[in-house]
């Protein structure tokens, strides 16, 4: 089991998650879950979903396969039977195994007495080049008040698994430091207390929180996962009230939820109050936010007028009733702005929400019936507009397994919170039909494939007019276990954007294509060497315009001492990607807690080196160096962020302390 948990790859989970993320994404939210259970397996006789659930890449119908598989056949004897229950091939068993085991942790384990745990983690990072907003001195220009320096400091502490304190310090670059207005240090500070099986509460949290319930129409705080590899994970696993320990600034909830279990039903009760960022008019009567910002950054004059302009509270309650396989929820929320928020004037804000109290009420419902699971939930914003979800995911071989998704968002449906699946960020103004397809074709080769059909009813970014599109993807994976992975992945994408013609007399839709096309190769080399490859290209094709050609070539290469105490890794990729919209992303290895996903743009390379090191039982330090070179070019970046040269360079130190 030590051998498997070293061999967990964080960039195949995230990948299998989601196609790709933005670059400042923070996954920070579910890599130190994953951590957690590494270091505390879950105990497959003891669960009862939960645990399992808060991995995300295991969708409710295996999980419930689980679960009754040990109902039937008694408790697991060896974590390998996971590979006689259907649906669990040969990738997922390797996602699966270094997160769970059967019974005591070690032999050692059970002769400790698990008390009180604490870990210090102190990270920085800095981009070497003088980006253009630093070298600004004229105080009326737009500028960045702060250094290049940035700082992350963690705080959490445990006692018995039942009590976690969680607490976060954060500056971005850019940002002041102990002068201007943060007179107080970081920029952002964050905390969290959260309680286990306290009476006849399953949890309670104090602090920063994150709330998800149902299929997220209505409330979903957190990290949120699109289409992906793994096409079954579409139908959403809300857990409820979880504490929110990430560093992103957003979409969260401060103030206190606990969840109170009376027998086969779970309240949830939940208050909130935030400031928020956003362009605030307190000239007139009453004040008004026309634009809510939500970057998180505070390095400008004008950020930092944003910056805390405004108050929400939002308050509500959730109820859930599990009986057998059967569960049904209900959730009300109330959200009050101290401002009075007005919608734009552009054809595609002609449906956004105007006032400063908007209400929320949903029902969702999931049911699993032998091979077949369905979910579905309808919510409704009290001023108007409604949005409805439903589907199922059916076993219909123990190699062959589907899932059907159905969706409708009106364009005047409001949430502040609501993160449904969709093709677009905002869940409204949306219709869509999602179809997918795993298929075992062997021990070690899996074929999964999705279709998902979409259209908007009303203007959306770029498109002015109802417009429609499709998503194709289907990749063939061929597996060695224990050893590594050949993969081969094809993805197309069909949109209709708004177009204008020669002299600005003609205007409409046109249709844009991008299709794309991955072949990559993970392999174990020995016990202390793997290598990482991958070749990928793609096409933009657009009416009335030359087709543009993007294309990434990487070599990853991984290291680790014998005794482990040393690890490194290293990238050198090569891309040119002839327009933005053949971009490329990709996921990069980083320091613990760190990782993410890069943006392969324009022509250059890029190259990054990971080290690790255990200078003893209680203490890590990590190092990241990262370059971006850009051949024939004069400057890096644009705005504000523009660098002189074409190089783009950072370091990463980070050091953890664990007691």
């Amino acid at each position: 089991m030590a051998q498997t948990k070293e061999k967990v790859d964080l960039q195949d989970l995230f990948e299998s998650l989601s196609e790709e993320l933005p670059e400042d994404a923070d996954l920070s939210e579910l890599t130190e879950k994953w951590y957690y259970y590494l270091e505390h397996p879950i105990d497959l006789n003891k669960t009862d979903g939960r645990e399992l659930t808060e991995l995300q890449f295991l969708d409710p119908l295996l999980i419930e396969q689980l679960l009754e598989h040990k109902t039937i056949s008694g408790n697991f004897i060896n974590v390998l039977e996971l590979q006689s229950i259907d649906g669990f091939n040969e990738r997922i068993v390797n996602l699966l195994l270094p997160f769970v085991r059967i019974g005591a942790e070690s032999p050692l384990e059970t002769l400790k007495v698990k008390n009180f745990k604490q870990e210090f983690t102190l990270r920085y990072a800095r981009i070497f080049e003088k980006a253009k907003g630093y070298r600004i001195l004229d105080t009326t220009r737009s500028r960045y008040l702060g250094d290049a320096n940035r700082y992350a400091l963690r705080y959490r502490a445990q006692l018995n698994d039942r009590i976690h304190l969680a607490v976060n310090m954060e500056k971005d670059a850019g940002e002041p430091f102990f002068k201007d207005k943060q007179k107080k240090g970081f920029d952002f500070y964050g905390m969290s207390l959260s309680v286990k099986n306290f009476s006849r509460f399953k949890n309670i949290v104090i602090g920063d929180y994150a709330l998800q319930f149902g299929q997220g129409l209505s409330m979903w705080n957190g990290l949120n996962f699109g289409k992906g590899g793994l096409v079954q994970n579409t139908a959403r696993q809300g857990i409820g009230v979880k504490p929110y320990t990430s560093l992103n600034e957003v979409n969260f909830m401060r103030g206190i939820a606990g969840t109170l279990q009376m027998k086969h039903v779970e309240i949830t009760p939940y208050f909130s109050y935030l400031s928020i960022d956003g362009k605030v008019d307190r000239t007139i009567s009453p004040a008004t936010i026309s634009t809510i910002a939500s970057t998180g950054l505070h390095r400008t004059p004008t950020e930092q007028r944003y910056r805390h302009a405004a108050s929400q509270m939002a308050y509500g309650l959730n109820v859930l009733w599990r009986y057998k396989r059967l569960k049904v929820g209900v959730h009300f929320n109330q959200t009050q702005l101290d401002v009075l928020k007005t919608k734009g004037k552009g054809i595609r804000q002609e449906a956004d929400f105007e006032g400063d109290v908007l209400q929320n009420i949903s029902l969702y419902a999931n049911y699993t019936i032998r091979n077949t699971y369905l979910f579905g939930e309808f919510a409704n914003s009290m001023d108007g507009g409604s949005a409805w979800l439903a589907g199922s995911i059916i076993s219909l071989h123990p190699r062959l397994s589907s899932v059907i998704l159905l969706r409708d968002y009106k364009r005047n449906f409001h949430t502040f919170y609501g993160q449904g699946f969709g093709e677009s960020d905002n869940t409204s103004n949306e219709q869509g039909v999602y179809l997918g397809l795993t298929y075992q074709l062997g021990r070690k080769l899996v074929w999964s494939n999705y279709a998902d059909l979409f259209c908007f009813p009303g203007a959306r970014y770029q498109a002015d007019t109802l417009s429609t599109g499709a998503d194709f993807f289907s990749q063939l994976s061929y597996i060695w276990y224990k050893r590594g992975q050949l993969s081969f992945r094809y993805r197309y994408r069909l949109k209709e954007v708004n177009y204008m013609g020669d002299g600005h007399t003609e205007t409409g839709l046109v249709s844009t294509g991008k299709q794309q096309l991955r072949m990559e190769l993970h392999y174990l080399l020995s016990s202390t060497w793997t290598i990482r490859s991958r070749i990928e290209a793609n096409i933009f094709q657009k009416e009335y315009q030359e087709n543009s050609l993007g294309y990434m070539v990487y070599q990853d290469v991984f290291w680790k001492s014998k005794a482990g105490k040393f690890r490194s890794n290293m990238r050198i990729a090569y891309f040119d990607a002839a327009s933005y919209d053949n971009r490329i992303y990709a996921y990069e290895q980083d320091v613990l807690y760190a990782s993410g996903f890069g943006m392969y743009n324009t022509k250059g390379w890029r190259t990054y080196l990971n080290l690790q090191y255990h200078l003893s039982r209680h203490l890590q330090i990590w190092a990241k160096y990262a370059l971006y070179y850009y051949p024939g070019r004069e400057t890096v970046g644009t705005g504000l962020d523009q660098i002189e040269g074409n190089i783009k360079s950072e370091i990463k130190v980070q050091l953890r302390w664990q007691l």
